[in-house]
């Protein structure tokens, strides 16, 4: 059985070969896990061994067949852990990410596939990312981001990659959350920003990089004149 410390490292490699493809660098492991760049080396020469991923050194790690297996396994642990604990105990979407990451090594596989019943066989989390199957497939919808919009596209939220709770509480406040329709009203390259229009009709800006954590499905309805 793998240690919680090996589901960590995989899924963390899997979520970043998701972000860019190909291989995967040290520093880029070491940033999402808090470790030194020297610890994840020495990691990642273990999970080699094991046959869990394929390591080259000074240029990267990618996942081996039986490694990204075991990392979607992990991953739908997550995210359906996520799910059940904003659907059936009332959890804020913003809160839920931290508790996962601690619930995932500890919950069965048959209580994972309970909650998956409970829930509806879902599709996606609480933030929108997809919840790998039960036969380890991992959907990827086709959804563009929120800061290469068009000036009055009309777009629905699908998706926010950034869990950070200060991040997600403040989407909370303007009103941008999944399945919420927005407009945007307008765009200011010098200034990095861009001014929406949420689903009350509330007008609110936003920066260019936060923007570009939000995913959106486009159009929806008739785009406004431009």
């Amino acid at each position: 059985m793998a240690t919680s410390t090996v589901e960590d490292y995989l899924k963390t490699i899997l979520l970043a070969e998701g972000e860019r493809g190909g291989l995967v660098n040290m520093g880029r492991i070491a940033e999402a896990l808090g470790v030194a760049p020297g610890t994840v080396t020495a990691m990642v020469k273990t999970l080699a061994q094991s046959n869990l991923v394929d390591y080259e050194p000074y240029s990267g790690v990618q996942l081996t067949d039986a490694g990204r297996r075991l990392a979607l396994h992990v991953l739908r642990r997550h995210r359906l852990v996520e799910l059940f604990l904003v659907q059936v105990l009332g959890m804020s979407w913003s809160e839920v990410h931290r508790e996962a990451e601690e619930l995932e090594h500890a919950v069965s596989d048959r209580l994972i596939e309970r909650l998956d019943e409970i829930l509806g066989f879902p599709s996606v989390d609480p933030h929108g990312d997809p919840i790998p199957d039960a036969e380890g497939v991992l959907a990827q919808p086709q959804l563009a981001s929120l800061g290469v919009c068009a000036r009055g596209e009309r777009v629905k939220v699908r998706r926010v990659s950034d869990q950070g709770e200060s991040f997600l509480g403040r989407l909370d406040e303007l009103g941008l959350v999944l399945g919420s329709t927005v407009t945007l009203i307008a765009r200011d390259e010098a200034a990095d920003t861009v001014v929406l229009e949420n689903a009350a009709g509330q007008r609110v800006q936003l920066g260019l990089r936060a923007a570009g954590k939000i995913w959106v499905e486009r159009p929806v309805g008739e785009p406004a004149s431009r």
